[in-house]
């Protein structure tokens, strides 16, 4: 047999299927498993670095536990060497520990011969005086290792050209004759990023000692089409659930906001993680004009510009099962002709049309500002209104000599919530006002200067699928959606649900 044939067989032997419908049954590889297997373990040059890319759910986690196990106790275990695995974060880290540690404990042997460590991370084995650890890019071991051995998990997490803790690895390796370093991810979506500059040096062929296999959807394809799915997923139809991916397909194809997502993490193509959030299409579908406030509970959403650029307030009350939206734009009345120039927007026709308001003088005069919403509190039963923490302590004491009192401005009872603009707050309110968007729960008016803030409005996305906003373009404004995203937050948490109505049934 050649060393890839011996190693197959000896993980289809000794490793067992970790979780899903055949836990504990022996694993078998596929036979672009085993492929990928040959690449690495039969190059007439000898491997340093091998590269395994393709879409999420298709078995990375377990291939990397089997070939770790293969190097702690297996046929290529070298005696009293370091093994470890590295990821991005410690939850991320502990997947790859977890799923090898089933793997043990799920063969009487291997666990008779393997020390688990759960609370560090390590996998021992006394025979052999072999050691696996489980690092993250958070925690501060990665230096001192000698490893002969490595995996480096989701790799394509990382931005930018250089990774401390691919670099520490790597450059320990050096003590070692035939040190082998295995990355298994999805593709990172950018050229510049670590990842996407070693696949493209390996596929450039430039060192023999590097293998690459690399299973990405082509982008000149249908990016929703069977071909395209099958491309960048080889366990497609097999232990990938084909329908399950087909609904992915379908789902970005419907949702704009979530094609770069799918196209990065099911296609395993390089795109960035940012769209348009909503299509223009789904924002007409609101068009419908706004109800009459009067007697309904108000939320709103404040987003806080520079004092020369555009401020927003973005008010939302239910009617009748909807969401009926009024916002209000500022900008500074000196200088709008030349703003609507630069920005390439109308501002100063919005003006005439009593679309957009003008502040006095050549800044948004915050005690303005504070005057109009103490009369929007005035005219309405306004129940929260979330503001962007950004500039808050320049209008906080206006809305004080407007007559807040320091119960509404702070505190638990404040009418005032600080909302952060970060993946951690937005994505959930991006989530609320995306399903009443397309549930065409709301309704704008088809409001222009909105409808601008709509159209520039794209999402960015982080590697746990959180969102949150970004511009198209520098000089296009998004002020509106960031206030009617914060509107519909708030609103989502504090408005009280409709009693329930019941029916008396009499059984005879």
């Amino acid at each position: 047999m050649t060393r890839a044939e011996r190693n197959i067989r000896w993980i289809e032997d000794w490793c067992r299927v970790p979780e899903g419908k055949d836990i504990g049954q022996p694993i078998r590889l596929r036979e672009w498993q085993k492929d990928d297997l040959r690449k690495i373990y039969d190059n007439p040059h000898g491997t340093r670095l091998a590269i395994i890319s393709f879409g999420k759910k298709n078995g990375k986690t377990s291939l990397a536990g089997c070939l770790l196990l293969l190097h702690l106790c297996g046929p290529e275990a070298i005696p009293n060497t370091q093994l470890p695995s590295t990821a991005q974060s410690k939850e991320q880290a502990a997947v790859l520990f977890n799923l090898a540690a089933k793997m043990v404990r799920l063969n009487p042997e291997l666990d008779r011969a393997i020390i688990i460590r759960d609370t560090i991370k390590q996998l021992f084995c006394p025979g052999l005086g072999t050691l696996y650890k489980a690092l993250s890019a958070d925690a501060s071991t990665a230096h001192g290792q000698s490893p002969i051995f490595a995996v480096h998990d989701e790799l394509g997490q990382v931005r930018g050209p250089v990774s401390e803790l691919y670099n520490a690895i790597e450059n320990a390796m050096g003590a070692h004759d035939a040190p082998m370093s295995v990355i298994i991810s999805t593709q990172a979506p950018n050229d510049g990023d670590l990842l996407s500059i070693l696949i493209d040096d390996a596929q450039a062929g430039h060192d023999p000692h590097t293998v690459c296999s690399l299973y990405s959807a082509d982008m000149s394809i249908d990016p929703f089409s069977e071909e395209a799915l099958k491309q960048a997923n080889p366990a497609f139809d097999d232990f990938l659930n084909a329908s399950e991916i087909r609904k992915q397909a379908e789902n970005a194809k419907r949702l704009p906001s979530q094609e770069p997502l799918y196209r990065n993490y099911t296609l395993n193509q390089r795109v960035e993680a940012s769209s348009p959030f909503i299509s223009r299409a789904a924002w007409l579908d609101c068009g419908a004009a706004p109800s009459d406030f009067k007697g309904r509970p108000v939320y709103g959403g404040l987003d806080l510009s520079e004092v020369s650029d555009l401020t927003a307030l973005v008010l939302v009350a239910p009617v009748g099962g909807f969401w009926s939206v009024a916002p209000t734009f500022w900008l500074p009345s000196v200088g709008l002709r030349e703003k609507a120039r630069s920005d390439r927007v109308p501002y100063d026709v919005w003006a005439k049309e009593g679309h957009l308001a003008t502040t006095p003088g050549p800044t948004v005069d915050y005690e303005y500002i504070a005057d109009v919403i103490a009369d929007v509190f005035d005219r309405h039963d306004v129940r929260k209104i979330a503001f962007d923490r950004w500039n808050w302590r320049h209008l906080k004491p206006w809305l004080s000599k407007a007559g807040f009192t320091d119960d509404q401005l702070e505190g638990d009872k404040a009418v005032f919530e600080p909302m952060g603009q970060g993946f951690q707050s937005m994505s959930p309110a991006l989530r609320e006002l995306e399903s009443a968007i397309l549930n065409r729960k709301i309704a704008h008016g088809n409001h222009p200067v909105l409808g601008m803030c709509a159209a520039n409005a794209t999402v960015q996305t982080d590697p746990a699928g959180n969102r949150k906003f970004i511009k198209r373009k520098s000089h296009g404004r998004i002020d509106g959606m960031v206030a009617l995203a914060m509107a519909m937050s708030v609103a989502s948490t504090y408005q009280e649900a409709p009693p329930p109505k019941y029916q008396m049934l009499f059984v005879g």
